[in-house]
């Protein structure tokens, strides 16, 4: 393993021990995709072979069926606490990706889902896979991030982290995010992948000239052309793509400033 992705997984883990040590109730994000199931890889490192604290699915219920194979197979294989939450009331009252817009969609199905399933668990952490690399407004982040009591996030107005200094300073009632991801690019993410041999779902890899860069929820994600059908093919795409590994997402083209508006909200 090449030093700087070492240190960064030194960093990984001293960010996840250090929050284990800190807070009373946290929990981590789970979405299957390559970054967070990288970051609960990195959990089960951390805490020798467990992860010692609730595993979260926000579930709009429109993931890809092979997203939720994937899922239900690892959480079984790794003794996960896992904890699948969704949104019934707007479910119930017709949500989804044919009403309204991304956006609309998106705040009801995974912001309110995330923030009612934080106010049920009373949880004053909460570790998400994001990096700074994968959207602008991600990378205004800082590793812990405070949310107020309504879940906000104010982008302007944020702790400054020096070295490995890590503000848990939160407003009553509030948590804090924490991104022990923050400062990994893409490649990196691949790289691990490839080294540690951590599973991913099936459609990462090309298959008919095409495979999914980024995925969520099925009727949201768009494949790339791609002949990438191994890690080694994946690693060498993604250090010489020029396109943005969130391309192929509807939402950031139905509204640029759509994830700014999310993550203000709350969103992962």
């Amino acid at each position: 393993m090449r030093e700087a992705l070492r240190d960064l997984e030194n960093e990984a883990v001293h960010v996840l021990r250090e929050v284990q040590q800190r807070f009373e109730r946290p929990a981590i994000l789970w979405s299957m995709g390559k970054d967070s199931t990288t970051l609960m890889w990195l959990a089960r490192k951390a805490f020798f072979g467990e992860i010692p604290f609730p595993v979260i699915h926000i579930d709009t219920s429109y993931k890809f069926p092979e997203m939720y194979a994937f899922r239900d197979r690892y959480a079984a294989e790794w003794g996960l606490d896992l904890r699948v939450h969704r949104n019934e009331e707007a479910l119930a009252a017709g949500m989804g990706p044919q009403r309204g817009g991304k956006l609309e969609c998106c705040t009801a199905l995974k912001t309110v889902a995330l923030q009612q399933a934080i106010a049920a668990g009373g949880h004053d952490a909460v570790l998400a896979g994001i990096r700074g690399d994968e959207h602008g407004v991600r990378a205004k982040e800082r590793v812990f991030s405070p949310r107020d009591a309504s879940f906000n996030w104010d982008y302007q107005n944020q702790p400054p982290e020096f070295w490995d200094l890590h503000q848990d300073a939160v407003a009553a009632d509030g948590h804090i995010r924490v991104h022990p991801l923050l400062r990994w690019r893409e490649v990196d993410i691949w790289e691990y992948v490839q080294q540690e041999e951590i599973p991913v779902p099936d459609l990462y890899f090309a298959k008919d000239g095409q495979r999914y860069r980024s995925i969520g929820c099925a009727c949201c994600c768009s494949p790339v052309s791609s002949g990438s059908s191994t890690l080694v093919d994946i690693v060498l795409e993604v250090r010489t793509a020029r396109d943005g590994e969130r391309a192929g997402r509807a939402q950031d083209k139905e509204d640029q400033a759509a994830m700014q508006k999310l993550r203000a909200l709350g969103y992962m």
